[in-house]
């Protein structure tokens, strides 16, 4: 069976991160995750198999795109930085969590020292 990573343990994965807040600031379907008001992640409510966006050091998103059929450049998105990541396509969960961990930490990397969390 082919591992996956459901939208709860996405969600639960990102809310886990030191000043994470959930928002649905774009329309009722649009989950995004944000730390100090910088978005790290976002996916569909109604259509999760299709992809979480996660932001990606742009040299890094374009090996990972070469390497997995499961990470697509950025739907909707600044394709240099963001990546769409299949969470249901076969990628091992650690994996998928390192692509979260990623993102998270470029955002936090970019906030002023007043926004950053403890």
């Amino acid at each position: 069976m082919p591992f996956a990573v459901n939208i709860e343990d996405f969600r639960d994965y990102c809310l886990a991160k030191p000043g994470t807040t959930e928002e649905l600031p774009f329309d009722e379907d649009t989950l995004v995750f944000k730390v100090g008001g910088k978005m790290f992640a976002l996916c569909s409510l109604s259509e999760y198999r299709k992809g979480i966006a996660l932001k990606c050091n742009p040299v890094h998103a374009v090996v990972l795109r070469e390497q997995y059929a499961q990470i697509l450049p950025g739907y909707h998105m600044n394709k240099k930085h963001w990546n769409t990541v299949l969470p249901l396509a076969g990628l091992e969960p650690d994996f998928l969590k390192s692509l979260i961990d990623h993102s998270y930490t470029l955002v936090v990397a970019n906030l002023p020292k007043a926004l950053k969390p403890l």
